[in-house]
């Protein structure tokens, strides 16, 4: 052994010595003789160090997962005598190996017991159970090799392939016929000898026997012997949780429905009378142990129940549901109990209960009890401890989120259940609350609004609206709502209890159209002290999110309060200068949501066009001004951290216009109100930014916002614009910056399509150039980042060709000169064939599809019959027939799809003279037999686009296998 490499595999060793060692170990791994200076290491004990044992065993690991089935019998032999022999040092050691070794140690017997049982080591159990006696290291080991059998083999979940489960039918098969017998009566002897003096052993040989009573022969575990003992470990402190757990795996053996009813029925008995369940014990670990197996009881009955349903035999499927129903009491102890660990536990038996429930027609009275006491204990679960930190969410706090959306989903299949009741429960509850909030602790307070607005996802409405509708429903619904708004909970002192009322105002906003009287204290609410002035960060910033949504889906109830709340939010639309260092009580982030508002208290509100503008431009000034400011100190600015700063809230003012402008959906819109006037002139003066000196990506990236918005609100209006916009977001760019760049020229197409043509036709080739430009420009290939933007500038370079040829605009590329039309027409070739993306190839072959319906034919382009038969034809059998075009890949069949779409197109145009130049030109050029090519283009004339698809992906997989 290379004992200077060997020094390296240490902790401490530094990344040189690591390297060589990792080297030495690959060496090792592929030499012949490596395994065997391994095996003589471990053997001999000549290593104290853990982490060359370790290495040393994952050599021979290697070994036997990749050499050692074909390995001559004298190599298997040595190395299998060299693990016997490490196994028997081991019982008469005195220091014990660490646990990580003896892990790897069990998944090397595991491996060789794969490889030679039976055929090769009939005697495999037989030789593991012999050595018990030498003490508890061979138990120990016996007890951990059996377990990665049970890993390797047997479970379910690590099986992947079919012949992994062939495999492991015949292991097991094997293992009933020859060991099984030995190796129950093992686990006997081991139990009762070990349980007084090892709990550890006795542990792990109950989470064997677990393990392994999924398959076995339920007999060999379920009788006295074992459950005596069983019963017994659960009142031993040490053993109990090993024992549930045991129980646990017994009882979810698949069965027959029947024995599986009496087995779970019986052991369920003897629980009951060993005192075991109920439970009296206040350990929680314990607790969650009685609470799995209560749920693995009740789960498996209901499994029982669902297989005895489809036999219509109705007198065991009524004995079975009693069993399940004599099990709720349990269910709803654990279900309730204070800690979540434990309640979790059981959420499966309580949700697969309620499953049962929804399959019978008339559930009798008893039945609509369980449902009420169910949730009883759900709603009560919601409720938050006083210990809960709303203003630091550590650990704790995250589970009990989590914990919260599986009693949600217990609560929301209750009411799929049974809507009525839990109407009537939380009716009750909820007005019981709120009717004495001030008097209640506020977790409670937090509940009962909770509970109404988790009514909003769970109860149906009617259209959206939870008022109107069915009458009972929409009653409860407006009598909840209205106790809501006139209780004045909002004002209540902890803030999680005043940001829940508003998330459920915003959420159940349609119940202001039947009651708009309850408007302005809501606004009052949103606007004082409780919502947008809160003095907690945390409700300022979601309420101005709220309040904006609830302006835009009553803005017409507020015609008669739109001055007054422009007046109230003037001084949340300040726009911080950065040199200051005021704080403002909202983020810039939430500031956004605060202009939206404002602009659409001012579109929606029923002043005049004139008075419309007037408030528009008082909004829209300090936007400009400010603008304007810091732009101009960020020119000036020598400071690189200032000027940054400086074009940071000049981007800030750009975006609140912008945002300002959502109040608007079309140009006729902004019309009508008499702003359009106002959006003009931001927008002449925030075109400054483009030709900014600094910080053009900050700057630039505001005012495409800007323009996108405008092309919707502004429409020909812009257009004067357009010209200018374009031309500076050209200069300068790079990669990401173009690929921003290019949804804002496709809008600008989409939008304006022939009107804008002229335009088009004189910015094409520049952006074209631009965009190769940078494709051309040298980058570090170890930066993912810079690739990463050129891939996505490629696509955008696609999806631009495409824009304008599916907006019938495609006279922009072949009004170019013949020069320049021919090269664009060939990168989409190269992008259908060469590329490696396959949302480049689809998009690629879409437009020559567009390309070819547009141009080919008897009064089609000049000159584009040739190009079709030179370039289009071929690049429709290249791509597919590269090895790099993954035809097991979703995205490179849609390309294909396209493929086969433009081949159909070509055949539309050119029909007859298509085939021949299959036949006689382009197929005789290919490795391909004459009947594939005659069956191919019988395919292509006869078959409809679908079936075509599907027969070309036949074909190119056959013919790249030929």
């Amino acid at each position: 052994m290379d004992e200077q490499a060997l020094q390296g595999l240490g902790p401490m060793a530094d990344s040189a010595s690591h390297a060589r060692a990792l080297a030495y170990f690959e060496q090792l791994k592929q030499s012949d003789e490596g395994w065997k200076l391994c095996a003589e290491a471990v053997v001999q004990g000549m290593y104290e160090s853990d982490h060359i044992k370790f290495f040393c065993f994952q050599v021979l690991e290697n070994f036997l997962k990749t050499r050692y089935p074909t390995a001559i019998p004298s190599d298997q032999q040595i190395l299998k005598q060299s693990l016997l022999q490490w196994l028997q040092m081991q019982t008469l050691s005195t220091r014990e190996e660490k646990s990580f070794i003896r892990n790897k140690v069990a998944q090397l017997y595991s491996l060789l017991f794969i490889n030679d049982f039976p055929h090769r080591w009939l005697g495999f159990f037989r030789d593991l159970i012999q050595l018990m006696h030498t003490g508890p290291s061979a138990v120990d080991m016996y007890l951990r090799i059996l377990i990665a059998i049970d890993e390797d083999v047997v479970d379910r979940d690590l099986l992947q392939t079919q012949e992994d489960a062939q495999r492991s039918t015949v292991l097991k098969d094997s293992m009933r016929e020859h060991s099984l017998t030995d190796m129950v009566s093992s686990w006997y002897q081991i139990l009762k000898m070990y349980e007084n003096s090892n709990p550890e052993l006795t542990c792990l040989c109950l989470e064997v026997i677990g393990a392994y009573v999924s398959w076995i022969d339920i007999n060999l575990i379920a009788n006295d012997r074992f459950v005596s003992l069983l019963l017994r470990y659960l009142s031993v402190d040490v053993l109990r949780e090993s024992a549930c757990d045991c129980f646990h795996e017994i009882i979810s053996k698949g069965m027959d429905p029947v024995a599986k009813t009496e087995l779970v029925e019986s052991i369920t008995k003897v629980l009951h009378e060993s005192g075991v369940i109920p439970p009296s014990d206040d350990d929680v670990d314990f607790l969650a142990k009685l609470s799995k197996l209560t749920n693995g009881i009740g789960v498996n009955l209901i499994a029982s129940w669902e297989k005895l349903r489809k036999t219509r035999d109705s007198a065991l499927t009524a004995k079975t549901l009693q069993a399940i129903e004599s099990k709720l009491p349990l269910l709803f102890e654990f279900l309730g109990h204070e800690d979540d660990d434990i309640s979790l536990a059981v959420t499966g038996f309580a949700h697969d209960y309620i499953g049962v429930l929804k399959q019978i027609s008339k559930p009798s009275q008893e039945q609509l009890r369980y449902v009420e006491n169910m949730l009883c204990v759900v709603i009560r679960k919601f409720k938050y401890e006083e210990t809960y930190n709303f203003d630091s969410q550590g650990e704790d706090e995250i589970m009990f989120i989590d914990y919260r959306r599986q009693m949600k989903i217990l609560f929301d299949n209750l009411t799929q259940l049974n809507q009525a009741l839990v109407l009537q429960v939380v009716h009750s509850f909820i007005t019981n609350t709120l009717s004495h909030w001030k008097s209640v602790k506020f977790t409670e307070t937090e509940l009962a609004v909770r509970l109404m607005y988790m009514l909003g996802e769970a109860v149906p409405a009617t259209q959206g609206n939870h008022f109107v509708g069915d009458q009972t429903r929409a009653e409860i619904m407006r009598d909840l709502m209205r106790l809501l708004v006139t209780s004045r909970v909002v004002e209540h002192s902890h803030w999680a209890v005043g940001l829940q009322v508003f998330e459920t105002i915003a959420r159940y906003d349609k119940f202001f159209n039947c009651e708009p009287q309850h408007i302005p204290n809501i606004l009052m609410a949103f606007l004082g002290d409780r919502g947008l002035r809160h003095c907690h960060p945390t409700i300022r910033s979601r309420t101005a999110y709220l309040f904006s949504r609830f302006i835009k889906a009553l803005k017409h109830h507020l015609t008669g309060f739109s001055e007054d709340i422009l007046k109230r939010i003037q001084d949340l639309l300040v726009i911080a200068p950065p040199e200051n260092g005021h704080q403002l009580l909202l983020t810039s982030d939430d500031q956004l949501f605060i202009y939206e508002a404002a602009g659409t208290i001012i579109s929606s509100s029923s002043y005049g066009p004139e008075k419309k503008e007037y408030l528009m431009k008082n909004l829209l000034a300090p936007t400009i001004d400010k603008f304007n400011t810091m732009f101009d100190k960020m020119c000036m600015e020598k400071d690189e951290q200032k000027r940054q700063k400086y074009a940071e809230v000049a981007a800030q003012s750009i975006a609140f216009a912008s945002r300002t402008s959502k109040a608007f959906y079309t140009q006729l819109t902004m019309k009508q109100s008499g702003c359009e006037g106002c959006f003009i002139e931001a927008l002449r003066v925030f075109l400054r930014a483009l030709d900014t000196p600094y910080h053009h990506q900050i700057l630039h990236s505001v005012v495409r916002q800007y323009l996108h918005r405008m092309i919707i609100c502004l429409e020909e209006s812009l257009l004067p614009y357009v010209p200018m916009a374009v031309e500076h977001l050209l200069k300068k760019s790079e990669a990401r910056d173009i690929h921003e760049f290019i949804p804002l020229i496709n809008q600008i197409a989409s939008k304006f399509k022939r009107t804008i043509v002229p335009f088009m036709r004189s910015v094409f080739m520049p952006i074209v150039t631009t965009i190769f430009s940078v494709l051309g420009q040298p980058a570090d290939e170890l930066d993912i980042q810079a690739k990463q933007d050129k891939d996505l500038l490629k696509r955008s370079y696609f999806q631009f060709l495409q824009t304008l040829v599916a907006n019938d605009v495609s006279e922009v590329i072949s009004s170019q000169d013949a020069e320049n039309f021919k090269q664009v027409l060939l990168t989409i070739i190269q992008g259908a064939v060469e590329s490696q993306d396959p949302i480049v190839q689809k998009t690629a072959f879409a437009i020559l599809r567009k390309l070819v319906d547009k141009w080919a034919g008897k009064d089609g382009l000049p000159g584009f019959r040739d190009f079709i038969y030179k370039y289009i034809v071929p690049a429709c059998f290249m791509a597919p027939l590269k090895a790099t075009f993954n035809l097991s890949d979703g995205q490179t069949v849609l390309a294909l799809n396209e493929d086969a779409a433009v081949l159909k197109s070509v055949l539309a145009k050119e029909g007859s003279q298509l085939i021949s130049f299959l036949q006689q030109d382009y197929f005789p050029s290919l490795p391909l037999g004459p009947e594939p090519a005659q069956a191919f283009c019988r395919a292509l004339q006869e078959m409809e686009l679908k079936m075509f698809r599907n027969y070309s992906k036949v074909f190119f997989e056959s013919a790249r296998k030929s």
